[in-house]
């Protein structure tokens, strides 16, 4: 067990301190021991390192934005204990950690295992709703959901204990690392890059994930060179926990005969390294990971000489903030007439304004829905409230916000500012069943 300082991560080591490192990564709203039941086979022949994700199983609460963050912490906490080279295995988010690790630093990677993993996890829309939701309800509403995404449902009848167990896994993570950690997910987009993927690697899902499922890794396998696919049956999204047995076997024969050897940094050459040694297989023990999508715009053929042309971060803050599924229908609708508007918006209103470091997203949130009370622009509230609510302020926030408005701007336009903004608070963050 370690203690964590902010820009590392919480780890246990187990196995024999001379054979070869290999990492096990777990999912959004788990901890180390969803691998348990993997531990001990895998134990006999690697040094098997587990981490917990910030603010998961104790771990301090220092929340990590991006998958970028995270790999950068994970190689700080391998650095200081002179790991240079591992294999590694990760599920959901653990899998997104995979594959930027053996995209920024292939040197150090010998080997890769994806399970339940996806170059791009469902929509940016679905995990900063998520957010929204967590925000204003905590984490129980997610917590009572999970089984549902994670485990196959005569898995979770036959098995109330472990079932239990995930609910209180996801119940006791800190909200705000557990909110980070979906933005993380929201901003993973790794499709365009699978070709640069180039360690031994195993693609691994059940074959009724419905949240990251084979058409999910069939997209991995396609991408990555020489990547194999494993399909586990009778198997949802948390692989390791649902069928122990299968995936240990799986990682046991592919790190056992997949292992690239590293390079030899004063000579440049390739270094000879030690296989693992063959394993003789066992049945283990099961134990619990969830996960899911977005999608870049092209930018328009019209950007200035001199810098930068603004609209490709408008239309990227203007997702962000307003959501895929909005934005997707402004522009669908644009014709010839209003096309050339919702250019000048994303190009000037997104790119120019709403990009700028100097407030914020919170802040401008704020100012907005002041600015539109005051004018009466309740469909932009409306849209706007539901922005606000994804840039962090909560319900609370949102109703001092319109006080505030009703002193400056008038009674009857806070009066109906708040019916139209009680709407958008009631869909927003009432948890879907």
């Amino acid at each position: 067990m370690s203690e964590t300082p902010s820009n590392t991560l919480q780890y246990r080591f187990d196995g024999p301190e001379e054979a070869p490192v290999l990492i096990l990564g777990p999912s959004l709203g788990t901890t180390w021991h969803m691998w348990d039941r993997q531990v001990p086979e895998l134990a006999q022949h690697w040094r098997v390192f587990r981490f917990d994700l910030p603010g998961h199983g104790g771990a301090p609460a220092y929340p990590a934005g991006s998958v970028t963050d995270l790999a950068a912490r994970l190689l700080n906490t391998l650095d200081g204990l002179g790991v240079q080279r591992f294999g590694y295995a990760g599920c959901a988010l653990g899998g997104a950690l995979g594959v930027e690790l053996a995209l920024r630093r292939p040197e150090r990677v010998a080997s890769l295992a994806l399970i339940a993993t996806s170059p791009r996890f469902g929509t940016a829309d679905e995990f900063r709703q998520r957010g929204v939701i967590v925000r204003s309800n905590g984490l129980d509403p997610i917590a009572r959901s999970s089984p549902d995404r994670w485990f196959t449902s005569g898995f979770a009848a036959a098995q109330p204990a472990i079932t239990e167990w995930a609910v209180q896994m996801v119940r006791t993570t800190d909200p705000g690392c557990y909110i980070a950690a979906c933005e993380a997910l929201a901003s993973f987009d790794v499709r365009a890059q699978l070709g640069g993927v180039a360690v031994p690697t195993l693609v691994l899902v059940g074959s009724d994930d419905q949240v990251t499922g084979p058409a999910e890794a069939r997209t991995l396998v396609a991408g990555i060179p020489d990547a194999r696919l494993a399909v586990v049956p009778g198997a949802s999204h948390l692989v390791p926990v649902e069928q122990p047995a299968a995936v240990t076997d799986l990682l046991v024969r592919h790190f056992s005969t997949a292992w690239q050897p590293g390079y030899d940094t004063g000579t440049g050459q390739m270094a000879v390294v030690a296989a693992p040694a063959q394993p003789v297989l066992a049945v283990p023990p099961p134990l619990p990971v969830a996960v899911a999508e977005i999608a870049p715009p092209s930018a328009p053929a019209h950007a200035s000489a001199g810098r930068p042309d603004p609209y490709d971060a408008g239309i990227k803050v203007r997702r962000e903030v307003l959501g895929d599924a909005h934005v997707d229908r402004a522009l669908a609708q644009a014709d010839e007439f209003s096309g050339d508007f919702q250019e000048f918006i994303t190009r000037y209103a997104w790119g120019e304004i709403w990009d700028r470091p100097g407030l914020d997203r919170r802040s401008r949130s704020c100012v907005t829905l002041t600015a539109l009370v005051a004018g009466g622009h309740l469909d932009e509230l409306a849209f706007h409230t539901r922005a606000a609510l994804r840039n962090g302020l909560t319900p609370q926030e949102i109703k001092e916000v319109l006080l505030q408005a009703a002193v400056y701007c008038g009674v009857p336009a806070a009066n109906s500012a708040f019916r139209v903004a009680q709407q958008v608070i009631r869909e927003e963050t009432t948890p879907q069943e």
